[in-house]
């Protein structure tokens, strides 16, 4: 059965009712002073624990998506990478992984279908959502990913033109996912362009690591995962030979909440070439080493360095500014990184240009993040350029 499976939920659910209901039935036969009395409450109390936890734990990771299968859970790579090394041998067997079939792939529904709220109907009014697979060619790893793409690409009038794009990323450890079913990215998207608030535009939601359970943050780990070449080459690359968007850095941002507004800032701030714009929701302005992560930094003489450029406030105080845009969103009450992100807005010197949200009262949840969206959006859709070139018709 797999991880997310409702069979294995309802399965984990019985046993732990029939656990409970064991227990009641056969607690007074363990009540004597016997070492198999003692020993059968403890293993009912263990059996029972247990299974109980477990079903709590699987609702909630088919609900939230943290892990979409055993080898994840487990921590075994991704099988895609894996295929990437045979790229010089030309296989055609379509499988996933294998880049003479693109390097945007379509794949299953990872959860698609269990998205409430998606627009139905003909893409050239409602737009459309796709379940992909998107392979590095550098980094050599593959990542699931959801991409909206607006009405305006299917219709007519557009069917040269190229489009802004937006690279919303989930918090660790979350995926594409939760920014469909509880952040609402593409249902937001959808009706702030059917208002006329933003522009059309291609949003790509996907998650922060390229090698899951290890949170890479953004990162190119030494000798280890190239997360931060993936965002930074890997990505604009695919995605701008599979789909109509822009080529320029200035029709190109970043958007995110948690570790993914981390790396939204990390990666604009860093990489102005590639992205303009930031818009970060409940970030952190440092990447530090936790359990989740590893070493992130390496060994060496080197390993300052790195910490300290991926440290934003370092950046701002001993670096020139990059000519990029920010937006963080906070809240006063319920953020502990309130003062954290005050400081950072305040160390901001131009070119670069920061806004904020700020509510009086706001936790880090989806419920936080939901209100701060529409308006993260809007302001992205003002400091992105509506690409003026046109597609040469091989789309």
């Amino acid at each position: 059965m797999e991880l997310t499976s409702r069979s294995l939920l309802y399965t984990v659910i019985a046993v732990a009712v029939l656990s409970v209901g064991l227990t009641v039935w056969l607690w007074p036969r363990f009540a004597g002073r016997t070492i198999p009395a003692v020993l059968g409450r403890l293993g009912s109390i263990a059996v029972t624990q247990v299974a109980i936890v477990t079903s709590f734990a699987l609702a909630v990771n088919a609900n939230f998506q943290f892990y979409g299968t055993w080898d994840e859970l487990l921590g075994n790579d991704d099988t895609a990478p894996a295929a990437l090394s045979k790229w010089g041998e030309g296989g055609d067997d379509g499988s996933p992984g294998d880049p003479s079939g693109g390097l945007v792939q379509s794949a299953g529904p990872e959860k698609l279908d269990k998205v409430h709220g998606l627009p139905k109907g003909s893409p050239d009014r409602v737009g459309k959502v796709e379940s992909v697979r998107i392979l590095g060619r550098r980094s050599q790893r593959a990542t699931p990913a959801y991409v909206y793409l607006p009405p305006q690409y299917f219709q007519r009038q557009y069917n040269r033109q190229r489009f802004p794009v937006i690279v919303a990323i989930s918090g660790y450890p979350g995926g594409s996912f939760l920014l469909a079913q509880h952040l609402r990215v593409p249902q937001t998207a959808g009706k702030l362009i059917g208002e006329g608030k933003l522009p059309p535009s291609v949003i790509v939601m996907i998650r922060p690591t390229i090698a899951p359970p290890r949170d890479t943050q953004c990162v190119d780990v030494p000798g280890g995962p190239q997360a931060e070449t993936f965002f930074q080459k890997d990505l604009p690359e695919a995605l701008k030979g599979h789909y109509r968007v822009g080529q320029d850095p200035s029709a190109w941002g970043a958007l995110g909440y948690s570790s993914g507004g981390s790396c939204a800032l990390q990666l604009t701030m860093r990489h102005p070439d590639t992205y303009t714009a930031a818009a970060a929701l409940s970030p952190d302005y440092r990447v530090t080493n936790d359990p989740t992560t590893g070493n992130l930094f390496g060994s060496g003489e080197a390993r300052l360095r790195r910490m300290r450029e991926h440290d934003l406030m370092w950046r701002l105080k001993h670096l020139p500014a990059p000519q990029v845009s920010v937006l963080v969103a906070t809240s006063r009450e319920g953020e502990k990184n309130y003062p954290q992100a005050r400081e950072f807005l305040d160390a901001v010197k131009p070119p670069m240009r920061a806004e904020s949200i700020v509510l009086d009262r706001g936790s880090h949840n989806f419920r936080t993040w939901r209100r701060e969206l529409p308006a993260s959006l809007e302001w992205m859709g003002r400091q992105l350029t509506f690409p003026e070139d046109v597609a040469d018709g091989r789309d």
